[in-house]
């Protein structure tokens, strides 16, 4: 099936899924997997479970950036012969620390139309609720597991003036919080865990205060952390 037109080459949908709440999908989103030749998903399971709630039919099939350049040029094929294909990844928008990038580029490269349906994001959902400066801010994904090669990444992020955002695995948690306030210094900074879930929790303090409050608990689930950037914390001293 062609969603985009008259013309023979398929689209390829770059579409947001849930990020915990089921019900976070979008009216446009249900309809173009429902409407799609097949469906390209980073964890099928994940995918399946969402599309098993809205009674969608269509194929999955496993795409991650261990898929070999034959599967994608197998997927440029189909596009190129009409076959439109949504893409997404586990959760939230593909493309934000999420593979999927090199079909996307090659679809530009040969004027494939690749078309965003937009929807949950992680990002974007704590940065909402994190109340730093709306000025903008910078996401910078996962920090490396490897405490030299993390602390060099924050190092390169210390002197922005926007806030900082990053993903964080529940099991270094701990280990980063020491090393942002080892870096940074006790900056403001938010953290969301487990967003649109029944767990869901937001806190929220100088990095030092959450070093303590969280000291003795072991964590779980999805960590997103915004950090206020060095703009404010010296404005704040000079006030």
């Amino acid at each position: 099936m062609n969603l985009g037109g008259e013309e023979k080459a398929g689209t390829l949908f770059v579409l947001a899924t849930p990020i915990g709440n089921l019900k976070d999908i979008t009216l446009r989103g249900l309809e173009v997997l429902k409407q799609v030749g097949l469906i390209l998903a980073e964890s099928p399971g994940f995918t399946k479970r969402l599309l098993n709630s809205y009674n969608v039919k269509t194929k999955v099939f496993k795409f991650s950036q261990h898929s070999s350049p034959q599967e994608v040029a197998r997927y440029l094929n189909l596009l190129r012969n009409g076959t439109d294909i949504a893409l997404v990844s586990s959760a939230g928008t593909p493309g934000i620390s999420d593979p999927g990038n090199t079909l996307v580029k090659n679809c530009l490269r040969e004027g494939i139309r690749v078309t965003p349906i937009p929807g949950p994001c992680a990002v974007t959902a704590a940065y909402s609720v994190s109340g730093m400066a709306s000025d903008g801010f910078v996401f910078i994904g996962f920090l490396s597991p490897k405490k030299g090669k993390r602390q060099k990444e924050l190092m390169e992020v210390r002197d922005l003036k926007r806030s900082v955002v990053l993903f964080e695995s529940c099991h270094r948690i701990h280990e980063t919080l020491k090393d942002l306030f080892e870096i940074l210094g006790n900056r403001e900074m938010v953290m969301v865990r487990e967003a649109t879930k029944y767990n869901e929790e937001i806190i929220s303090g100088p990095i030092s205060e959450l070093m303590a409050r969280l000291s003795d608990r072991d964590l779980k689930g999805e960590i997103t952390i915004v950090v206020e950037g060095i703009k404010r914390v010296q404005d704040d001293k000079v006030m």
